[in-house]
Protein backbone atom coordinates (compact mmCIF):
# COMPACT_ATOMS: atom_id res chain seq x y z
CA UNK A 1 0.00 0.00 0.00
CA UNK A 2 3.41 2.51 1.16
CA UNK A 3 4.74 1.80 -2.73
CA UNK A 4 1.20 2.29 -4.60
CA UNK A 5 0.37 5.30 -2.47
CA UNK A 6 4.22 6.76 -3.64
CA UNK A 7 3.03 5.75 -7.20
CA UNK A 8 0.06 7.16 -7.13
CA UNK A 9 1.66 10.58 -5.25
CA UNK A 10 4.42 10.43 -8.33
CA UNK A 11 1.66 10.33 -11.09
CA UNK A 12 0.04 13.23 -9.73
CA UNK A 13 3.42 15.29 -9.24
CA UNK A 14 3.98 14.50 -13.22
CA UNK A 15 0.84 15.27 -14.18
CA UNK A 16 1.19 18.65 -12.57
CA UNK A 17 4.52 19.10 -13.51
CA UNK A 18 3.65 18.09 -17.13
CA UNK A 19 0.57 20.67 -17.07
CA UNK A 20 2.44 23.62 -15.85
CA UNK A 21 1.86 26.46 -17.86
CA UNK A 22 4.34 28.51 -19.28
CA UNK A 23 4.26 32.40 -18.86
CA UNK A 24 5.80 35.03 -21.28
CA UNK A 25 9.15 35.37 -19.68
CA UNK A 26 9.49 31.57 -19.72
CA UNK A 27 8.57 30.94 -23.71
CA UNK A 28 11.23 34.08 -24.36
CA UNK A 29 13.91 32.68 -22.27
CA UNK A 30 13.48 29.38 -23.96
CA UNK A 31 13.51 30.58 -26.98
CA UNK A 32 16.71 32.45 -26.42
CA UNK A 33 18.44 29.45 -24.87
CA UNK A 34 17.61 26.84 -27.68
CA UNK A 35 18.09 29.39 -30.61
CA UNK A 36 19.64 27.86 -33.54
CA UNK A 37 21.00 31.72 -34.22
CA UNK A 38 22.42 31.91 -30.97
CA UNK A 39 24.38 28.61 -31.87
CA UNK A 40 25.39 30.03 -35.31
CA UNK A 41 26.62 33.12 -33.72
CA UNK A 42 28.71 31.46 -31.03
CA UNK A 43 30.59 29.84 -33.90
CA UNK A 44 30.60 33.35 -36.19
CA UNK A 45 32.20 34.63 -32.46
CA UNK A 46 34.63 31.92 -32.16
CA UNK A 47 35.81 32.58 -36.14
CA UNK A 48 35.99 36.23 -35.72
CA UNK A 49 38.42 35.29 -32.82
CA UNK A 50 40.48 33.64 -35.14
CA UNK A 51 40.19 36.08 -38.24
CA UNK A 52 41.59 38.77 -35.48
CA UNK A 53 44.47 35.95 -34.47
CA UNK A 54 45.21 35.90 -38.55
CA UNK A 55 45.37 39.26 -38.14
CA UNK A 56 48.27 39.97 -35.75
CA UNK A 57 50.03 37.00 -37.22
CA UNK A 58 50.25 39.67 -40.88
CA UNK A 59 52.95 41.30 -38.89
CA UNK A 60 55.20 38.30 -38.74
CA UNK A 61 57.08 36.98 -41.56
CA UNK A 62 57.01 34.46 -43.49
CA UNK A 63 59.28 31.11 -43.83
CA UNK A 64 59.62 29.05 -46.22
CA UNK A 65 61.74 25.61 -47.33
CA UNK A 66 62.12 23.59 -49.87
CA UNK A 67 64.18 20.70 -51.39
CA UNK A 68 64.53 19.08 -54.52
CA UNK A 69 66.16 15.91 -55.66
CA UNK A 70 66.99 15.90 -59.83
CA UNK A 71 68.71 13.11 -61.91
CA UNK A 72 69.39 14.34 -65.53
CA UNK A 73 70.94 13.44 -68.42
CA UNK A 74 71.90 13.49 -71.69
CA UNK A 75 73.69 16.72 -72.68
CA UNK A 76 72.91 19.41 -69.84
CA UNK A 77 75.38 21.73 -67.60
CA UNK A 78 77.52 19.94 -65.36
CA UNK A 79 77.23 21.59 -61.91
CA UNK A 80 81.62 20.88 -61.20
CA UNK A 81 82.63 22.55 -64.29
CA UNK A 82 79.28 24.86 -65.29
CA UNK A 83 80.16 23.73 -68.98
CA UNK A 84 77.52 21.55 -71.21
CA UNK A 85 78.24 18.21 -71.39
CA UNK A 86 76.70 14.39 -72.50
CA UNK A 87 76.99 12.96 -68.43
CA UNK A 88 74.36 11.82 -65.65
CA UNK A 89 73.83 14.11 -62.73
CA UNK A 90 72.14 13.51 -59.90
CA UNK A 91 71.11 16.67 -57.84
CA UNK A 92 69.86 17.72 -54.70
CA UNK A 93 69.28 21.49 -53.60
CA UNK A 94 67.75 22.77 -50.41
CA UNK A 95 66.75 26.42 -49.35
CA UNK A 96 65.32 28.04 -46.40
CA UNK A 97 63.72 31.44 -47.48
CA UNK A 98 61.88 34.03 -44.64
CA UNK A 99 59.99 37.30 -46.12
CA UNK A 100 59.06 40.37 -43.99
CA UNK A 101 56.86 42.70 -45.31
CA UNK A 102 58.22 46.21 -44.16
CA UNK A 103 54.96 48.71 -45.99
CA UNK A 104 52.26 47.43 -48.05
CA UNK A 105 50.38 50.64 -47.96
CA UNK A 106 48.57 50.24 -44.22
CA UNK A 107 46.98 47.47 -45.51
CA UNK A 108 48.15 44.62 -42.47
CA UNK A 109 47.93 47.58 -39.89
CA UNK A 110 44.02 48.35 -40.99
CA UNK A 111 43.13 44.42 -41.34
CA UNK A 112 44.32 44.62 -37.87
CA UNK A 113 42.09 47.40 -37.01
CA UNK A 114 39.44 45.94 -38.70
CA UNK A 115 39.73 42.20 -37.13
CA UNK A 116 39.55 43.71 -33.61
CA UNK A 117 36.50 45.66 -34.24
CA UNK A 118 34.92 42.76 -36.05
CA UNK A 119 35.97 40.78 -32.48
CA UNK A 120 34.81 43.58 -30.30
CA UNK A 121 31.35 43.39 -31.84
CA UNK A 122 30.80 39.16 -31.05
CA UNK A 123 28.83 41.04 -27.98
CA UNK A 124 26.76 43.25 -29.56
CA UNK A 125 25.91 40.90 -32.40
CA UNK A 126 24.98 38.29 -29.81
CA UNK A 127 22.91 40.33 -27.36
CA UNK A 128 21.23 41.97 -30.86
CA UNK A 129 20.35 38.06 -31.96
CA UNK A 130 18.47 37.47 -28.37
CA UNK A 131 16.57 40.64 -28.12
CA UNK A 132 15.02 40.32 -31.60
CA UNK A 133 14.01 36.62 -30.94
CA UNK A 134 12.73 37.17 -27.43
CA UNK A 135 10.12 40.02 -29.07
CA UNK A 136 9.47 37.76 -32.16
CA UNK A 137 8.50 35.11 -29.45
CA UNK A 138 6.69 38.06 -27.65
CA UNK A 139 4.24 38.64 -30.03
CA UNK A 140 3.80 35.23 -31.09
CA UNK A 141 2.72 34.63 -27.93
CA UNK A 142 -0.24 37.24 -27.51
CA UNK A 143 -1.12 36.00 -30.69
CA UNK A 144 -1.51 32.58 -29.59
CA UNK A 145 -2.99 33.76 -26.16
CA UNK A 146 -5.32 35.50 -27.93
CA UNK A 147 -6.29 32.29 -30.21
CA UNK A 148 -7.28 30.64 -27.26
CA UNK A 149 -8.95 32.91 -25.26
CA UNK A 150 -11.11 32.90 -28.23
CA UNK A 151 -11.97 29.43 -28.04
CA UNK A 152 -13.22 30.19 -24.80
CA UNK A 153 -15.56 32.74 -26.11
CA UNK A 154 -16.69 30.55 -28.21
CA UNK A 155 -17.07 27.48 -26.29
CA UNK A 156 -19.18 29.59 -23.85
CA UNK A 157 -21.38 31.22 -27.07
CA UNK A 158 -22.32 27.82 -28.10
CA UNK A 159 -22.98 26.50 -24.98
CA UNK A 160 -24.87 29.45 -24.25
CA UNK A 161 -26.89 28.79 -28.09
CA UNK A 162 -27.55 25.35 -27.05
CA UNK A 163 -29.21 26.01 -23.99
CA UNK A 164 -31.62 28.68 -25.40
CA UNK A 165 -32.39 26.34 -28.35
CA UNK A 166 -33.39 23.52 -25.55
CA UNK A 167 -35.64 26.16 -23.52
CA UNK A 168 -36.23 26.83 -27.19
CA UNK A 169 -37.37 23.38 -27.69
CA UNK A 170 -39.57 23.07 -24.94
CA UNK A 171 -41.90 26.52 -25.59
CA UNK A 172 -42.36 24.88 -28.67
CA UNK A 173 -43.21 21.93 -27.68
CA UNK A 174 -45.76 24.02 -24.97
CA UNK A 175 -47.05 26.09 -27.93
CA UNK A 176 -45.68 29.51 -26.84
CA UNK A 177 -43.10 29.22 -29.87
CA UNK A 178 -43.26 28.62 -33.69
CA UNK A 179 -41.00 26.52 -35.81
CA UNK A 180 -39.31 29.64 -37.02
CA UNK A 181 -37.80 30.45 -33.39
CA UNK A 182 -36.43 26.22 -33.07
CA UNK A 183 -34.85 26.44 -36.54
CA UNK A 184 -33.62 30.17 -36.17
CA UNK A 185 -31.61 29.33 -33.09
CA UNK A 186 -30.73 25.66 -34.83
CA UNK A 187 -29.07 27.87 -37.24
CA UNK A 188 -27.35 29.79 -34.60
CA UNK A 189 -25.94 26.87 -32.85
CA UNK A 190 -24.32 25.37 -36.46
CA UNK A 191 -22.71 29.04 -36.71
CA UNK A 192 -21.31 28.86 -33.55
CA UNK A 193 -19.93 25.55 -33.75
CA UNK A 194 -18.24 26.36 -36.76
CA UNK A 195 -16.62 29.39 -35.53
CA UNK A 196 -15.75 27.28 -32.48
CA UNK A 197 -13.90 24.84 -35.08
CA UNK A 198 -12.35 27.85 -37.04
CA UNK A 199 -11.36 29.25 -33.46
CA UNK A 200 -9.18 25.48 -32.60
CA UNK A 201 -7.60 25.69 -36.13
CA UNK A 202 -6.49 29.25 -35.63
CA UNK A 203 -5.53 28.75 -31.83
CA UNK A 204 -3.28 25.31 -33.54
CA UNK A 205 -1.44 27.27 -36.00
CA UNK A 206 -0.69 30.16 -33.77
CA UNK A 207 0.77 27.57 -30.95
CA UNK A 208 2.55 26.09 -33.95
CA UNK A 209 4.34 29.35 -34.99
CA UNK A 210 4.99 30.06 -31.27
CA UNK A 211 6.67 26.54 -30.80
CA UNK A 212 8.14 27.29 -34.39
CA UNK A 213 10.03 30.25 -32.99
CA UNK A 214 10.89 29.13 -29.95
CA UNK A 215 12.39 26.09 -31.49
CA UNK A 216 10.04 23.86 -28.91
CA UNK A 217 9.22 20.05 -29.93
CA UNK A 218 6.16 20.28 -32.00
CA UNK A 219 5.15 17.24 -30.50
CA UNK A 220 5.25 18.12 -26.93
CA UNK A 221 2.37 20.24 -24.94
CA UNK A 222 2.62 24.10 -24.58
CA UNK A 223 -0.06 25.44 -22.10
CA UNK A 224 -0.40 28.63 -22.11
CA UNK A 225 -0.55 30.84 -18.43
CA UNK A 226 -3.77 32.63 -19.13
CA UNK A 227 -4.16 35.93 -16.60
CA UNK A 228 -7.00 38.07 -16.63
CA UNK A 229 -6.12 41.03 -13.70
CA UNK A 230 -8.42 43.46 -13.08
CA UNK A 231 -5.71 46.07 -11.88
CA UNK A 232 -5.96 49.84 -13.07
CA UNK A 233 -4.04 51.04 -14.87
CA UNK A 234 -2.95 54.58 -15.53
CA UNK A 235 -0.84 55.75 -18.45
CA UNK A 236 2.66 57.52 -17.18
CA UNK A 237 4.29 59.66 -19.24
CA UNK A 238 7.28 59.09 -21.15
CA UNK A 239 8.73 61.84 -23.41
CA UNK A 240 10.10 58.96 -26.55
CA UNK A 241 12.75 62.06 -27.57
CA UNK A 242 14.65 61.39 -23.89
CA UNK A 243 14.18 57.39 -24.57
CA UNK A 244 15.51 57.77 -27.55
CA UNK A 245 18.34 59.95 -27.10
CA UNK A 246 19.77 57.25 -24.14
CA UNK A 247 18.70 54.08 -25.97
CA UNK A 248 21.01 54.96 -28.81
CA UNK A 249 24.00 54.78 -27.31
CA UNK A 250 23.20 50.92 -26.32
CA UNK A 251 20.85 49.72 -29.27
CA UNK A 252 22.25 46.62 -30.76
CA UNK A 253 20.60 47.44 -33.65
CA UNK A 254 22.06 50.70 -34.06
CA UNK A 255 25.71 49.38 -32.64
CA UNK A 256 25.19 47.01 -35.46
CA UNK A 257 24.92 49.21 -38.41
CA UNK A 258 27.78 51.38 -36.86
CA UNK A 259 29.69 48.36 -36.98
CA UNK A 260 28.72 47.77 -40.51
CA UNK A 261 30.00 51.29 -41.08
CA UNK A 262 33.64 51.07 -39.44
CA UNK A 263 33.78 47.60 -41.38
CA UNK A 264 33.08 48.91 -45.03
CA UNK A 265 35.29 51.90 -44.38
CA UNK A 266 38.27 49.63 -43.31
CA UNK A 267 37.71 47.47 -46.79
CA UNK A 268 38.31 51.02 -48.65
CA UNK A 269 41.13 51.92 -46.83
CA UNK A 270 42.86 48.89 -47.65
CA UNK A 271 41.49 48.27 -51.14
CA UNK A 272 43.23 52.07 -51.38
CA UNK A 273 46.43 50.60 -49.64
CA UNK A 274 46.96 48.04 -52.47
CA UNK A 275 47.22 51.00 -54.98
CA UNK A 276 50.68 52.15 -53.38
CA UNK A 277 53.84 50.75 -53.77
CA UNK A 278 54.95 47.76 -51.70
CA UNK A 279 58.40 47.19 -49.63
CA UNK A 280 59.39 43.41 -48.79
CA UNK A 281 62.65 42.06 -47.07
CA UNK A 282 63.75 38.89 -48.32
CA UNK A 283 66.88 36.65 -47.10
CA UNK A 284 67.70 33.29 -47.40
CA UNK A 285 70.47 30.66 -47.12
CA UNK A 286 70.67 27.71 -49.57
CA UNK A 287 72.97 24.40 -50.18
CA UNK A 288 73.04 21.44 -52.73
CA UNK A 289 74.68 18.00 -53.31
CA UNK A 290 76.20 16.74 -56.71
CA UNK A 291 77.05 13.64 -57.99
CA UNK A 292 78.45 12.48 -61.84
CA UNK A 293 77.17 8.78 -62.57
CA UNK A 294 78.95 9.32 -65.86
CA UNK A 295 82.46 9.43 -64.03
CA UNK A 296 84.32 7.23 -61.24
CA UNK A 297 85.81 9.70 -59.25
CA UNK A 298 86.28 10.50 -55.73
CA UNK A 299 83.27 12.96 -54.39
CA UNK A 300 82.94 14.66 -51.43
CA UNK A 301 80.49 13.47 -48.94
CA UNK A 302 77.10 14.59 -48.67
CA UNK A 303 77.62 16.49 -45.21
CA UNK A 304 81.02 17.91 -46.65
CA UNK A 305 78.76 19.28 -49.79
CA UNK A 306 76.06 20.32 -47.75
CA UNK A 307 78.48 22.46 -45.81
CA UNK A 308 80.88 23.68 -48.06
CA UNK A 309 78.18 24.61 -50.53
CA UNK A 310 76.21 26.90 -48.54
CA UNK A 311 75.31 30.30 -49.99
CA UNK A 312 73.02 32.79 -48.25
CA UNK A 313 71.46 36.03 -49.66
CA UNK A 314 68.86 39.32 -48.93
CA UNK A 315 66.94 41.06 -51.00
CA UNK A 316 64.90 44.07 -50.48
CA UNK A 317 62.15 44.13 -53.05
CA UNK A 318 59.69 47.45 -54.17
CA UNK A 319 56.94 47.04 -55.83
CA UNK A 320 55.46 50.09 -57.71
CA UNK A 321 51.90 49.16 -59.33
CA UNK A 322 51.67 50.85 -62.23
CA UNK A 323 48.09 49.80 -63.07
CA UNK A 324 45.59 47.39 -62.73
CA UNK A 325 42.22 47.20 -63.09
CA UNK A 326 40.86 45.11 -60.57
CA UNK A 327 42.80 46.92 -57.55
CA UNK A 328 40.64 49.75 -58.88
CA UNK A 329 37.51 47.74 -59.47
CA UNK A 330 37.76 46.93 -55.76
CA UNK A 331 38.10 50.46 -54.51
CA UNK A 332 35.76 51.89 -56.05
CA UNK A 333 33.63 49.14 -55.34
CA UNK A 334 34.61 49.54 -51.34
CA UNK A 335 33.92 53.05 -51.51
CA UNK A 336 30.13 52.84 -52.56
CA UNK A 337 29.88 50.14 -50.02
CA UNK A 338 31.51 52.53 -47.28
CA UNK A 339 28.56 55.19 -48.68
CA UNK A 340 25.25 52.58 -48.72
CA UNK A 341 26.33 51.44 -44.58
CA UNK A 342 26.24 55.20 -43.86
CA UNK A 343 22.90 55.07 -45.32
CA UNK A 344 21.69 52.42 -43.65
CA UNK A 345 23.14 53.98 -40.51
CA UNK A 346 20.99 56.92 -41.06
CA UNK A 347 17.69 54.71 -42.01
CA UNK A 348 18.59 52.85 -38.80
CA UNK A 349 18.57 55.70 -36.54
CA UNK A 350 15.02 57.08 -38.23
CA UNK A 351 13.14 53.95 -38.07
CA UNK A 352 14.54 53.26 -34.11
CA UNK A 353 13.26 56.94 -33.43
CA UNK A 354 9.94 55.88 -34.82
CA UNK A 355 10.20 52.62 -33.33
CA UNK A 356 10.58 54.06 -29.72
CA UNK A 357 7.66 57.21 -30.79
CA UNK A 358 5.33 54.10 -31.26
CA UNK A 359 5.88 52.32 -28.53
CA UNK A 360 5.72 54.83 -26.46
CA UNK A 361 2.14 55.81 -27.83
CA UNK A 362 1.12 52.41 -27.92
CA UNK A 363 1.83 51.84 -24.40
CA UNK A 364 -0.16 54.83 -24.00
CA UNK A 365 -2.97 55.01 -26.10
CA UNK A 366 -3.64 51.11 -24.79
CA UNK A 367 -3.33 52.32 -21.20
CA UNK A 368 -6.25 54.07 -21.67
CA UNK A 369 -8.42 52.03 -23.76
CA UNK A 370 -7.82 49.21 -21.43
CA UNK A 371 -9.11 51.94 -18.67
CA UNK A 372 -12.12 52.90 -20.65
CA UNK A 373 -12.77 48.95 -21.49
CA UNK A 374 -12.44 48.07 -17.59
CA UNK A 375 -15.41 50.54 -16.65
CA UNK A 376 -17.30 48.85 -20.29
CA UNK A 377 -16.76 45.41 -18.38
CA UNK A 378 -17.99 46.55 -16.03
CA UNK A 379 -21.33 48.00 -17.10
CA UNK A 380 -21.84 45.41 -19.27
CA UNK A 381 -21.84 43.33 -16.22
CA UNK A 382 -24.46 45.18 -14.89
CA UNK A 383 -26.40 45.28 -17.95
CA UNK A 384 -26.18 41.56 -18.40
CA UNK A 385 -27.39 40.95 -14.45
CA UNK A 386 -30.44 43.18 -15.13
CA UNK A 387 -31.67 41.42 -18.44
CA UNK A 388 -31.51 37.99 -16.72
CA UNK A 389 -33.89 39.20 -14.12
CA UNK A 390 -35.79 40.69 -17.21
CA UNK A 391 -36.02 36.98 -18.51
CA UNK A 392 -36.46 35.27 -15.65
CA UNK A 393 -39.62 37.70 -15.17
CA UNK A 394 -40.79 37.58 -18.68
CA UNK A 395 -39.99 41.05 -20.04
CA UNK A 396 -37.33 40.00 -22.28
CA UNK A 397 -37.07 38.01 -25.18
CA UNK A 398 -33.83 35.21 -25.37
CA UNK A 399 -32.60 36.73 -28.38
CA UNK A 400 -32.03 39.89 -26.08
CA UNK A 401 -30.62 37.76 -23.36
CA UNK A 402 -28.19 36.10 -25.76
CA UNK A 403 -27.56 39.53 -27.29
CA UNK A 404 -25.98 40.67 -23.54
CA UNK A 405 -24.23 37.89 -22.68
CA UNK A 406 -22.58 37.94 -25.97
CA UNK A 407 -21.65 41.50 -25.32
CA UNK A 408 -20.25 41.20 -22.46
CA UNK A 409 -17.59 38.33 -23.26
CA UNK A 410 -16.59 39.92 -26.15
CA UNK A 411 -15.96 42.90 -23.92
CA UNK A 412 -14.01 40.88 -21.04
CA UNK A 413 -11.62 39.22 -24.45
CA UNK A 414 -11.36 42.82 -25.53
CA UNK A 415 -10.01 43.54 -22.02
CA UNK A 416 -7.64 40.49 -21.98
CA UNK A 417 -6.51 41.11 -25.33
CA UNK A 418 -5.63 44.58 -24.71
CA UNK A 419 -3.78 43.58 -21.35
CA UNK A 420 -1.54 41.60 -23.60
CA UNK A 421 -0.85 44.37 -25.98
CA UNK A 422 -0.21 46.53 -23.09
CA UNK A 423 2.38 44.04 -21.84
CA UNK A 424 4.25 44.09 -25.12
CA UNK A 425 4.02 47.88 -25.53
CA UNK A 426 5.51 48.48 -21.72
CA UNK A 427 8.17 45.63 -22.37
CA UNK A 428 9.02 47.53 -25.33
CA UNK A 429 9.18 51.23 -23.68
CA UNK A 430 11.15 49.66 -20.75
CA UNK A 431 13.41 47.70 -22.96
CA UNK A 432 14.23 51.00 -25.01
CA UNK A 433 14.48 52.35 -21.60
CA UNK A 434 17.89 50.03 -20.87
CA UNK A 435 15.58 47.37 -19.07
CA UNK A 436 15.87 43.42 -20.09
CA UNK A 437 13.24 41.82 -21.76
CA UNK A 438 12.92 38.88 -20.02
CA UNK A 439 12.25 39.62 -16.25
Amino acid sequence: MKRIGILIGWLVWATGASAQSWSLDDCMKYAVEHATEVKREVVNARQRKQDYQHAVAGFLPTVTGGAQGQYAWGRNIDPETNTYNNVTTFNNYYQLYAELNVFDGFATINALKQAKLSRDYSATAMQKIQDDRAIDVMQKYVDAAYAEASIRIASEKLNESKRMLDKMKRLYELGEKGRPDVVQMESQVAEDEYNLTHQENVAKQSLLALKSAMNFPVDEELKLEQKSGNKEVSASGVNYETVYQGFQHISPDLKSAEYEVERARYDYKIAKGRLLPSLSLGGGISTNYYKNLSQKGQYDGFASQFHNNQGEYLALTLSIPIYNSDRWHSVKKARNDWQLAQVNLEETRRKLHDQIAQAVMDAEGYAKELHQMQKKVASDSLAYHMSSRKFEEGMLSTFDLHTAAQTLLESKIKELQMQMLLIIKQRLVGYYQGENLIR
